[in-house]
């Protein structure tokens, strides 16, 4: 057996920071911002222990852009360093002085933001030489000035500086220094800076707000107050619903405020809103291995010290951490909704629009959500007379039909529409027979009645045009039919050389009320064809239509007109009724459609 150290060439090592340290090169400036914060941080506990002598005075943080002379400065008025500490923490890479500081004051250094000390190299990415001017706030210490051209080599020298705190001055390359222009690096520091609880000033403006509105206890905050602030995430959004304030510190730290936006139908537009920080600083708008999939559709912001933000994403998703924070912001919206829902119902059923579709999404892809969100997921029912949306739970609308909506196998029956207009017929029909209808027009209601049909006992749902009425909930009496047998059989060959293709003509003894001729499509075909559509399978499907054409045995159109026509014209009928009732899913739609169907047969 052998072993030994590890050699580290260390010619090697700035080439790989300046390539592979981080994905985007614009991060430097976050990650010396960030330092110039701990400095400042540090500074700051110091003095509140009583290691620093007298007031502290002004700790803003000054970034400095001099295009003529390409250097871009972070002029920071924070602890600083004495020369052996320049020697101690700028030369030896990844030796954090902020994790050093951490270890030796635990109790107060909770601000503190880097832990890994490779921060400060970035630098290189950018700039072909790196100034460090620096003084410590120690007593009697003497300035330092570190200096390096991304070599392994370096100078270190004593100054004649006279203020506390450091100066990183980057002398940048040709290229760079015509890319990040004034315009650049006040973007950057609007996007990565904006909430660094440090004053920072650009160009003699402070560009950041120090005490965001997460960082605040709610009950120091008005409703104003957190709109306000979704105005300064969104400029010029529409107006949150509601929102939900994040504070806990055990087991993990974590705060925040989530905004519910206004949904309708578009989710996926509404994606990648929320911003996830650490320790107030931006880290990234893309949080999907953090929370989960239905929670991006909220708005907001997140803030942890306690996710390993360095780390792949992989590992973020298996982080344990990371799990139990996803699965406290899941509880915590749920919690929320629950309450808004028992405290003021009426608001609630009228924010449905927008909450519902979220909540369903949920409920789709979070098991431990779904169980929490049955007691407050809504059911739309239309009342024909008035036209009015009526809410129910889902515990309630069961209730409410199950007199009349239970299936000769002991099935309660949920009928629904996604497109009321062109339903319109169907709706009438089933609403004349005492049969009550939901309304599911939302993209993902599809998806969720399904869903419902599998948590749900003994509970089945069908569009309204799954069937004619009588079998929309199937009974275990029947009507039979006044035609014989033969009769029958004349009446379905008519038919079946007038159907189109995909058809199939199936007869029915109903009412003479019911309609002549029905176009009903069975649920199963229709589901699986929505499904193969959906997952990009169902390309040959879009054109083919499959359907059934019920003919009602019993309705004189059919008993006497067409039986007791002449050959031709029996067809003629036929065709024709069979064309008023595709028309009723094509062309006009809504009570006008009906109206137009009625006063046509009543013609013949």
């Amino acid at each position: 057996m052998r072993s030994g150290t590890i050699n580290v060439q260390t010619e090697n090592i700035f080439p790989i920071i300046k390539q592979f340290l981080y994905s985007d090169q614009e991060i430097f400036l976050r990650e010396l911002v960030s330092n110039a914060v701990d400095a400042t941080s540090k500074l700051r506990t110091l003095a509140l222990r009583g290691d620093v002598k007298g007031e502290i005075g002004d700790t803003s943080i000054e970034i400095m852009l001099d295009a003529e002379a390409k250097t871009l400065t972070i002029r920071d008025k924070g602890i600083g360093m004495t020369i052996d500490e320049c020697e101690k923490y700028l030369n030896q890479v990844a030796f954090s002085s902020a994790q050093e500081f951490l270890d030796k004051y635990k109790a107060d250094g909770a601000n503190i933001i880097g832990h890994f000390g490779l921060g400060f190299y970035s630098s290189f990415m950018v700039a072909e030489r790196v100034q460090v001017i620096t003084k410590s706030f120690q007593e009697d210490s003497l300035g330092a000035t570190w200096e390096c051209d991304g070599s392994p080599n370096f100078t270190l020298a004593e100054n004649d500086k006279t203020e506390r705190g450091t100066d990183i001055v980057l002398h940048l390359t040709e290229a760079d220094a015509a890319d990040y222009d004034n315009a650049r690096i006040k973007g950057l520091l609007d996007k990565y800076c904006k909430f660094l609880p440090v004053e920072i000033k650009f160009e003699g403006e402070t560009i950041n707000n120090p005490s965001p509105l997460w960082k605040k206890t709610p009950t120091e905050l008005s409703e104003e107050d957190y709109k306000g602030f979704y105005q300064e995430l969104y400029p010029y959004s529409a107006e949150p619903l509601f929102h939900i304030h994040l504070n806990i510190d055990y087991p993990f730290n974590l705060t925040g405020v989530l905004y519910f936006p206004q949904l309708k139908n578009q989710m996926e537009v509404q994606k990648n809103k929320i911003h996830l920080y650490c320790n107030q600083v931006f880290v990234t708008d893309e949080v999907s291995a953090i929370v989960p999939d239905f929670l991006q559709l909220l708005h907001g912001v997140i803030d942890s010290p306690d996710i390993p933000l360095n780390v792949s994403r992989s590992a973020l998703q298996s982080d344990r951490n990371v799990k139990r924070i996803t699965q406290y912001i899941s509880k915590k919206v749920a919690e929320k909704l629950d309450e808004m829902f028992r405290n003021n119902r009426e608001d609630f059923e009228g924010k449905w629009e927008h909450i519902g579709p979220f909540i369903k999404y949920g409920m789709l892809t979070d098991e431990k959500f779904e169980e929490r969100a049955r007691k407050f997921s809504l059911l739309q029912s239309i009342n024909k007379q008035n036209s009015d949306k009526q809410h129910f739970t889902l515990a309630e609308y069961r209730e409410k039909i199950a007199p009349s909506q239970t299936d000769k196998n002991e099935t309660v029956v949920h009928i629904y529409s996604n497109q009321p207009k062109e339903h319109d017929a169907y709706i009438a029909a089933a609403t004349a027979k005492g049969l009550d209808i939901l309304v599911t027009d939302n993209i993902i209601d599809a998806h969720w009645l399904q869903l419902l049909e599998q948590k749900l006992d003994k509970v089945q749902f069908k569009r309204v045009d799954a069937d004619t009425v009588d079998k929309l909930v199937e009974r275990e009496d029947a009507l039979e039919s006044i035609l014989s047998e033969t009769e029958q059989e004349t009446i379905k060959t008519i038919f079946n050389g007038k159907v189109g293709t995909g058809a199939t003509v199936e007869l029915r003894a109903l009412t003479a009320t019911d309609a002549p001729v029905q176009i009903t499509r069975p649920e199963w075909m229709r589901r699986m064809k929505e499904m193969q559509m959906m997952q990009g399978m169902g390309a040959g499907m879009a054109d083919f239509d499959m359907y059934n054409v019920v003919i009602n045995t019993n309705h004189p159109l059919v008993t006497e007109k067409i039986l007791k026509s002449e050959s031709e014209e029996q067809g003629n009928i036929a065709a024709y009724l069979y064309d008023l009732a595709r028309l009723q899913q094509n062309l006009l739609k809504g009570a006008d459609l009906t109206a137009f169907i009625n006063k046509s047969v009543g013609f013949l």
